[in-house]
């Protein structure tokens, strides 16, 4: 990247039947600042995937269902299309995000100043838009994130820009709803400069949410996200003794 160039940023959005908000999404995308969009869409069965090839994005197809499943396949079909981007930014597709925050997520990166830049929602946050259990599970999240690598976070918001470079150093391997928090607990512990900016968050645009539209699905979320820390810290405890 030089002054005078725009870094290259491609995005991807997992999807899981999100016919309903796809293509208002990709409307209000900021196109000028991307390279590619690479939506993969994770086993839906409505035309989520047909809506988002007829807005203009990439569609790649992961159909084991799993967060991180669908992430790690549109990084594997940006891998395969060199050159690789200076950056990867992150996008739910519910429209609960304002994709226009991507271009003040970018800056910190282009200038410098960070390598992982994440849209927190604590404080902008629109009445409800979070329910309780998110909130309740976004601080236990955050805190054992603390105590285990020193670094503060204070959400596990899914809109992100990562430097490419500093993507790969993590070695992601998560295909469940681990994905964010591996992200955060690898990027503080390997000594990556991550901040956060506030971001406001809305209710989801329209549909079913996977995690916070039920008990169900926010108990295995939280679950699994846990589980993902403790695992997370076992390992890197376990290396650097066995480096001493």
């Amino acid at each position: 990247m030089t002054k005078d160039t725009l870094p290259s940023v491609d995005l991807v959005i997992p999807a899981l039947n999100e016919e309903v908000n796809i293509a208002g999404l990709l409307e209000v995308l900021p196109w000028s600042r991307l390279r590619h969009v690479v939506v993969a869409d994770n086993g839906s069965t409505d035309h989520t995937a047909d809506l988002a090839h007829a807005g203009g994005a990439q569609v790649v197809q992961e159909p084991h269902r799993g967060y991180g499943g669908a992430c790690l396949a549109a990084l594997d079909w940006i891998a395969c299309h060199p050159p690789v981007p200076d950056m990867v930014a992150f996008l739910d597709a519910d429209l609960a995000d304002d994709p226009a925050h991507l271009v003040n997520l970018i800056k910190p990166i282009d200038s410098g100043k960070a390598d992982l830049v994440m849209g927190s929602r604590h404080r902008l946050a629109q009445q409800h838009a979070m329910n309780p259990a998110q909130r309740f599970g976004n601080f236990v999240a955050c805190t054992l994130l603390r105590l285990t690598t020193g670094v503060t976070f204070t959400d596990l918001g899914p809109q992100r820009v990562i430097r490419y470079s500093s993507l790969q150093r993590l070695d992601m391997t998560d295909r469940t709803w681990g994905w964010t928090v591996e992200m955060q607990f690898k990027a503080a512990a390997r000594g990556l400069r991550c901040i956060e900016i506030d971001v406001p968050y809305r209710r989801r645009h329209a549909g079913h949410s996977k995690i916070s539209g039920s008990m169900t699905g926010a108990v295995a979320a939280g679950y699994r996200i846990i589980v993902t820390i403790a695992q997370l810290w076992w390992q890197h405890r376990r290396h650097h003794h066995l480096s001493m």
